[in-house]
């Protein structure tokens, strides 16, 4: 893996992050960092996830399936995320 797919998987995380954040919406308790960083975690496991499944998007073809792979990613993660806090904070 080449240092410019890490700074693009990582600029992809940023976005598909935010987008994640959008979607799932209610009263969310991550701030931005959070976000930013299941955002990234998110791309890796949406390019991981789309490799296994063979499906489009992974993420060394800079398309937009990896955007939408990369915030499938970042959605199950924030969801695991708010589901641990409610459970920490219950």
């Amino acid at each position: 893996m080449s240092v410019g797919h890490i700074i693009y998987m990582i600029i992809i995380g940023l976005v598909a992050g935010g987008i994640a954040k959008m979607i799932i919406g209610g009263n969310n308790p991550s701030g931005w960092v959070i976000t930013a960083v299941l955002g990234i975690a998110g791309a890796f496991l949406g390019n991981f996830l789309s490799q296994m499944l063979h499906i489009g998007g992974a993420m060394g073809e800079h398309t937009i399936g990896t955007i939408v792979s990369a915030t499938v990613g970042a959605i199950i993660l924030l969801v695991i995320y708010h589901f641990v806090q409610k459970a920490q904070s219950s």
